[in-house]
């Protein structure tokens, strides 16, 4: 397993302004086959909005895998709160998944294909190893570990030199958003 930094380059309290920012770099992007969801579940109302949108998903009690979780047959809403995990979704789930968690914090990550190149800007193409997009909803953080009342989209990309850094500054722009140099460590 590897890491990569995910750069926070827009955090706005509006979540279509945040939805709107990752389809553009969607767009931008060599193709999504993909989206994983995850998130912190605190109430029964969010976790029966969850399960009618993502049934089977897995999931643990924040308490540890001890205290209840899918792998064990539990149910889940006698072990709130719940971390939930659904990995390689189509991209049509994340939509969904989004309205389905109301004020509760998660995150969506979509596995790219690559970033393209960009000669003017002196950008090589990155490959699927580290080009990855991230929406935390309610959370500043990847991990849900700090709610928020808004919402941060996060690009992941590696290269040679200060490529990742043009890259990031590069990808901004697009969003009308900037670079601050907040990161975080993200495995992949």
């Amino acid at each position: 397993m590897s890491n990569s930094l995910a750069a926070a380059v827009l955090t706005t309290t509006d979540l279509a302004e945040a939805i709107r920012a990752v389809h553009t770099l969607l767009e931008i992007s060599d193709g999504c086959p993909e989206v994983d969801l995850e998130a912190v579940i605190t109430s029964p109302e969010t976790l029966a909005r969850v399960l009618d949108v993502l049934p089977g998903l897995e999931w643990w009690s924040m308490a540890g895998p001890g205290h209840g979780s899918s792998e064990a047959g539990d149910d889940p809403a006698g072990c709130l709160p719940i971390r939930v995990y659904d990995w390689s979704r189509p991209l049509e789930s994340a939509e969904p998944f989004i309205a389905a968690l109301g004020s509760e914090p998660g995150a969506l990550r979509w596995d790219l294909d690559g970033w393209p190149e960009v000669p003017e800007a002196g950008l090589e193409m990155v490959t699927q190893k580290y080009a990855y997009l991230t929406l935390t909803v309610n959370s500043r953080d990847l991990h849900q570990d700090e709610p928020s009342e808004d919402h941060t989209v996060h690009v992941h990309a590696r290269g040679r030199t200060d490529e990742p850094a043009a890259r990031v500054r590069w990808l901004a722009d697009r969003i009308g958003g900037r670079f601050t140099g907040r990161t975080e460590l993200s495995a992949l």
